[in-house]
């Protein structure tokens, strides 16, 4: 089984650059997404100086649930991952089973953060993606998908996500052995292309020793695809 983590600021296109990973890849691939594990009531802690909640802070999240369901599934174990409803800022009763298949991508803006998930992540992806273009992109989708007003989109921006994007976000880049400008076909089809050679071999094959080598990278540890 091979897990891939993509991590990226509010409005990266992490979603989109998945999917079009998973057109590409041999095999059926799951997909476990981050947002659906926000707590269900967000920390006190967190509120900001208007006294709404940070859903951009590291402890807005279930780490405890998200680190059991991702150990399950590297073992093999499907899991029923929570469902997230962004309309009321809530989690539901209801939940989606996620398969154990072969390859599994888990996406969201603190893919990378934890210490104990990279170390049972395969491969781990960084879109860096311009500022204004993430904005546009995220105020756009909090609109028209989650019924939010421009006014409050904005003053969210710049109350919690640019702060937290700046503060947390970013230097997750660090971790990455890919590092994505933009979620182009190109980038995913080279990404997909890695998957698929290494379900085609017949052993275990470690990411640093044998896929990372295939890349001629420009320094040890990171594939730079910004240009792509």
């Amino acid at each position: 089984m091979y897990l891939l983590g993509i991590a990226g600021g509010s409005g990266s296109g992490k979603t989109t650059f998945a999917h079009k990973v998973v057109k590409r890849t041999k095999k059926p691939v799951s997909m476990l997404h981050m947002d659906s594990y926000y707590l269900p009531t967000q920390p006190k802690e967190l509120k900001t100086k208007t006294g709404k909640p940070n859903y951009d802070h590291p402890k807005a999240f279930d780490w405890e649930l998200l680190k059991h369901h991702l150990r399950l599934l590297k073992k093999g174990t499907s899991v029923l991952s929570p469902i997230y409803d962004f309309a009321t800022n809530s989690r539901t009763n209801k939940t989606i089973r996620v398969d154990a298949t072969e390859i599994i991508i888990f996406e969201g803006i603190f893919t990378l953060f934890s210490s104990e998930i990279r170390e049972i992540l395969d491969i781990m992806c960084f879109l860096h993606v311009d500022s204004d273009i993430r904005f546009a992109r995220r105020m756009d989708r909090d609109i028209k998908e989650r019924g939010r007003t421009l006014e409050s989109v904005i003053e969210q921006y710049y109350e919690t996500v640019r702060p937290m994007y700046q503060k947390f976000l970013d230097p997750q880049r660090q971790f990455a052995d890919f590092i994505v400008g933009e979620e182009t076909d190109i980038a995913a089809s080279i990404l997909s292309s890695k998957i698929n050679e290494l379900i085609d071999m017949s052993t275990d094959i470690n990411f640093d020793d044998g896929l990372a080598r295939t890349f001629n990278q420009t320094n040890e540890h990171t594939l730079n695809l910004n240009e792509i």
